[in-house]
């Protein structure tokens, strides 16, 4: 007997030793110190926790299980990792369960139903093992298709998914993948997506910019320096590079230690302008965030065959910014606040507004709040009937919900005030035209060569409209003038006009002297030497007289229909020095506004917590995130999207935020970026670098 026993305590003795080992190889200890007794301590909050490693994981997990307290401190990626081995192991536990089950089943009595026997197995959500009665009870009732869409819903909510996820086309294609691969996959871990996919993913997409790279040699390409800053003194600046087939992200700098140092700005510009190659640059668009002046003269002074523009979208914003300024424009816009804020701050009002206008939204949300502005306005003066229509109908008046408020009152004097409708149509006759250059210039499209020919539409709208009235109609031009002078002209400009065959040959445009003189001077500078200046007299002639094969028929009748630079590259080969300058000039963009919308993305992956992952890996994510949306927003424009616009609405605007305290220009005070919060009073260029003429001289 004592012999049977001295073996049983050696093997209790080695069992003990051997769980001692496998609880010491346990990849969790490096996260924690182990105390006396069954305690340790979490390396990350430095809480003391009973019951050794295993409370330690679900400490870790963060999950609400064991009635242990989620760390407050632990790394995502850590967390990620500990719950993935806390799956791993009930996933274990429940294969062992079922197979249990099965022989179960296997030994019943035979008098069992078949249907009994055959029990559905599927691995729970990390949300159904905490939450395993309720959830479970809900899924069993639904379809295959719904269990599905809750599964995905859950991920969704679990994770605090943005849901304009579920629009992105690599969404669809990933549940399509998920599908076809059928049972039994196996996601891949963090690790993995990390490190192999990662690598994977930014060499197919740096494939796909170096088809943009072959075209540079012709058309040229612009570099597009958007900056984003916070109120933190964060300042990031995203390098885009732009040409006709499409526009990909070049890299993003956090320039936030030297961003009011313009010698170091200029090194960060020229090592871009190197990576890009200078003979393929041919403009460089910044937008207002920038010391331009300085930057500026350091890009002219050392690359001679590169021009700085500014964004033309930020000087339009201005523009309307300044026409919201305007005293009665301001009261107007003041008004329209008051009713909007009335209809979407009540729920049974917003209810019964929907009715009236057949679910249509009564306010727009722009890129900027001044753009949102005028396309409410628009939106609001479309529906005055059906308002006032709601307004005198009894489902209103006799709902003491909404008809007894102060509010009420004073929305109804609104929509019977004839002369506030009068100034609504007044708001949209002067604001779109602008809107319509805003639109042209935002749309990612070349549009150098049109902007001239755009305003100068935009200008001739304001006069016309406002034949009888003298006084507004230099009111709102003067604007215009001034920001054209100070802001938004550009050589470029200039020479695309003239280049541009829908203004060359219409016999209604009569050119400036100011603006041949731009058009010869971007000449000089694009064509250096007098080798490659040699026959360029006889080149301009021929195209200003429309001969050779600028006088085909095909060459006319496409004049107005085709984009310039095309039109250039089917039809200028009479010209050909003045053809290859006609094309660079004219293939370039003139805005930045189009690819700002993405900063609400940039911004979440700069997080303080993203943020903690290495500097390699956080530049990786940006540049794959970035040019993946470049390159879906090129498929999925249609010629019904307003670039200019929003699909969602802003509910912490003016037009829908209620304050305590309204200030009359509280809209005004608050003006800022939509996209970026940053500043966008645009500092004036150089006098030297554009010129003071008015457009056309009208």
């Amino acid at each position: 007997m004592e012999y049977f026993a001295s073996i049983i305590d050696l093997r209790l003795l080695y069992t003990l030793n051997f769980l001692a080992v496998v609880r010491e190889k346990d990849v969790c200890w490096e996260y924690a110190e182990k105390l006396d007794g069954n305690k340790v301590r979490c390396k990350f909050c430095l809480r003391v926790l009973n019951g050794g490693i295993s409370r330690l994981k679900h400490h870790l997990s963060r999950l609400p299980s064991k009635g242990v307290n989620p760390c407050n401190k632990v790394r995502d990626d850590v967390t990620d990792r500990v719950r993935a081995i806390i799956s791993s192991k009930e996933d274990v536990k429940e294969t062992s369960s079922v197979k249990k089950q099965k022989i179960a089943e296997v030994r019943a009595p035979g008098n069992m139903s078949a249907s009994s026997k055959i029990s559905t197995l599927e691995t729970p959500s990390p949300v159904t093992k905490v939450f395993p009665a309720a959830l479970s009870i809900a899924a069993s009732t639904l379809s295959d298709q719904e269990n599905v869409e809750r599964s995905i819903a859950l991920f969704f909510f679990e994770n605090k998914l943005d849901f304009s996820v579920a629009r992105s086309s690599s969404y669809q294609a990933m549940i399509d993948a998920v599908g076809k691969f059928g049972p039994g996959l196996i996601a891949p871990s963090v690790e993995t997506l990390k490190t192999t996919w990662l690598k994977r993913i930014k060499s197919e997409v740096s494939l796909q910019s170096k088809d943009a790279e072959k075209e540079w040699a012709t058309t040229g390409c612009t570099i597009i320096a958007d900056t984003w800053t916070d109120n933190k003194s964060k300042a990031l600046i995203n390098f885009l590079v732009s040409s006709p087939s499409r526009t990909f992200f070049h890299k993003s700098v956090d320039a936030s230690s030297y961003f009011k140092t313009t010698k170091c700005l200029a090194d960060l510009f020229d090592s871009v302008i190197q990576d890009i190659g200078p003979e393929n640059v041919v403009q460089i668009i910044m937008d207002s965030s920038f010391n331009h002046t300085g930057i500026s003269n350091h890009i002219l002074q050392n690359y001679g065959t590169i021009f700085v523009s500014p964004c033309a979208s930020q000087c339009l914003n201005l523009i309307l910014e300044e026409f919201s300024r305007v005293d009665w424009v301001n009261r107007c816009i003041l008004q329209a606040q008051t009713l909007s804020k009335f209809l979407y701050n009540n729920v049974s009002m917003l209810d019964l507004m929907k009715k009236f206008t057949g679910g249509q939204e009564l306010i727009r949300t722009g890129i900027t709040k001044s753009v949102s502005s005028f396309l409410s306005l628009q939106s609001i003066l479309k529906q005055r009937s059906r308002l006032k229509h709601m307004f005198n109908s009894p489902e209103y008046s006799t709902n003491s919900s909404y008809a007894n408020k102060p509010q009420s009152i004073s929305c109804i004097a609104i929509v019977e005030d004839n002369l506030f409708w009068r100034a609504v149509e007044e708001c949209v006759a002067i604001s779109e035209p602008f809107l319509k250059v805003l639109r042209e210039v935002s749309g990612g499209k070349p549009a150098v060569g049109s902007i001239y020919e755009l305003m100068t539409r935009a200008k001739e709208s304001i006069r016309t409209y406002y034949i009888m009235d003298e006084s507004k109609s230099k009111t709102f031009l003067d604007i215009v003038d001034r920001q054209w002078r100070d802001q938004l002209h550009s050589p470029l400009h200039s020479a695309g006009a003239f280049l541009n065959p829908s203004i060359q040959y219409n016999p209604e445009v009569k050119f400036l002297v100011s603006i041949k003189e731009d058009f010869f001077n971007v000449l000089e500078k694009l064509l250096p030497t007098p080798e490659l200046r040699r026959d360029i007299t006889n080149q301009i002639c021929t195209f200003n007289r429309a001969k050779g094969m600028f006088a085909c028929n095909l060459a006319m009748e496409a004049r107005d229909t085709v984009s310039p630079g095309l039109w250039w590259e089917q039809f200028g080969d009479s010209a050909p020095v003045l053809q290859r300058v006609a094309i660079r000039i004219l293939s370039q963009v003139c805005s930045t506004f189009t690819f700002e919308r993405h900063w609400s993305t940039f911004q979440q992956i700069h997080t303080e917590k993203r943020n903690k992952i290495d500097k390699e890996t956080l530049n990786d994510v940006v540049y794959i995130n970035y040019n993946l949306k470049l390159a879906r927003q090129m498929k999925t424009m249609s010629v019904e999207s307003d670039p200019i616009q929003f699909d969602d609405i802003d509910m912490t605007s003016e037009w829908v935020e209620e304050s305590e305290n309204p200030s009359p220009t509280q809209w005004l005070d608050r003006f800022g970026s939509a996209l970026d919060g940053g500043d966008l009073n645009t500092r004036q260029f150089s006098a030297a670098m554009f010129g003071n003429d008015p457009i056309f001289g009208l």
